[in-house]
C-alpha cells in the first residue's frame, strides 16, 4: 500500500502523524494536488507504480481540494500504468456541517466535494448531537443522493469497519 499525502501548509501535519505510526509517506506539498502540483503527483504515481507496484495506494489531500479534478489528473497517468479507481471518500464534518454550508466561500467548495464522492463519512460523531448528525447526514444526501453516507469517528473507531467494507463492496464491483 502507497499513501499520498498532499498538505499545503508549511508542516506536513497529515504526514508527521502517519510517520509516527511507522508508515513512510511520500508528502506532495507546495500547493493543491488537485491544480498546483497535479504534475508532480503524477510523476510520483508513475514511480510508485514502477519502483514499489502497490496493490493500492491512497491520495490524502488537502481539505480544499477538489476529488474530480484529483480523478482527472490521476487520469492522465492511468493511461500510462495498470490505475484503476476506488471510490472517492469526503469526511464530512458532522460538528461544523452547517457552518460549511451555509458560509459563502466554503458553501460552493464543500458541495463539490460531497457531489464528487462515492462515499460521504459523517465524522466526528463522537462528537456531535444526533440532531447535527442527523442534519449532517440529511444535507448530505440533498447534495449527493447517489453516495454511501455512513457515520465514523475518526478518534474512537466507530464505524471505520464498515467503511472499510463499503470501499470493498464498491471497489470489487467495478
Amino acid at each position: 500500500m502507497a499513501i499520498l499525502v498532499n498538505d499545503v501548509g508549511e508542516v506536513p501535519v497529515d504526514g508527521k502523524v502517519m510517520e509516527e505510526y511507522g508508515l513512510a509517506v511520500k508528502d506532495i506539498g507546495g500547493g493543491c494536488i488537485c491544480c498546483q502540483v497535479a504534475g508532480n503527483m503524477r510523476k510520483t504515481l508513475g514511480l510508485l507504480a514502477k519502483n514499489y507496484e502497490p496493490d493500492v495506494t491512497i491520495i490524502e489531500p488537502t481539505g480544499v481540494a477538489v476529488p474530480s479534478a484529483i480523478k482527472e489528473a490521476v487520469g492522465l497517468e492511468a493511461s500510462k500504468t495498470k490505475i484503476t479507481f476506488g471510490p472517492i471518500i469526503v469526511l464530512f464534518d458532522t460538528t461544523r456541517a452547517e457552518k460549511f454550508l451555509n458560509y459563502d466561500t466554503l458553501k460552493r467548495l464543500v458541495s463539490t466535494q460531497l457531489r464528487d464522492a462515492d462515499i460521504i463519512a459523517l465524522n466526528k460523531v463522537d462528537a456531535a448531537s444526533k440532531e447535527k448528525i442527523k442534519d449532517s447526514k440529511e444535507s448530505a444526501h440533498l447534495i449527493n443522493p447517489k453516495a454511501k453516507i455512513m457515520e465514523l469517528s475518526s478518534h474512537t473507531g466507530e464505524g471505520l469497519g464498515s467503511i472499510v467494507d463499503a470501499v470493498r463492496d464498491l471497489t470489487v464491483g467495478d
